[in-house]
């Protein structure tokens, strides 16, 4: 089987881990990192995104473990358009977050509008924080919850550089 899923993952915390978990134990995994002006076209709320160098970097190091555990090949592809790579032959299976699960279906209308088959679409439930919150990176940038959903009512969340 061939895995598609998208995202920004900035930062990576244990909701996208469970999303890369779930994607590897299907097959081989593509994953579509927006390009930094999708990143920012995007967002529900406006935040700092670091630079698609850094995110990938970073991605590279999660998919890395997941791949080598799952004996399972990965490849990051740079995403310019939201409905990217997965509307693409190759594809089996779209993992996607229950708030992506609509533009799993824009990917299907596309691929059907190619004469290609629909994908699979998989869904995976958002992981809880400590608070009963989702945990998301918005949350992490904002200080309010760790990678792992704990509460940090100490931190400030992370700066913008100028």
């Amino acid at each position: 089987m061939q895995v598609a899923l998208g995202g920004t993952f900035d930062p990576i915390h244990d909701g996208h881990r469970r999303l890369f978990e779930h994607a590897f134990e299907r097959g081989d995994v593509t994953v579509g990192l927006t390009s930094d002006e999708l990143a920012q076209e995007t967002r529900h709320e406006e935040r700092y995104v670091r630079p698609f160098e850094q995110r990938r970097a970073d991605l590279a190091d999660e998919l890395s473990a997941l791949s080598d555990e799952h004996d399972r090949s990965y490849e990051i592809r740079r995403l310019g358009e939201p409905t990217g790579i997965a509307v693409e032959e190759g594809f089996d299976v779209l993992v996607v977050s229950p708030e992506t699960e609509t533009g799993g279906q824009r990917v299907n209308e596309r691929r059907r509008e190619r004469d290609l088959d629909p994908l699979d679409i998989a869904v995976v439930d958002h992981l809880t924080a400590e608070d009963g919150g989702i945990v998301s990176s918005t949350r992490i940038v904002n200080g309010e919850i760790d990678e792992h959903g704990s509460l940090t009512p100490e931190r400030e969340g992370r700066p913008h550089p100028s």
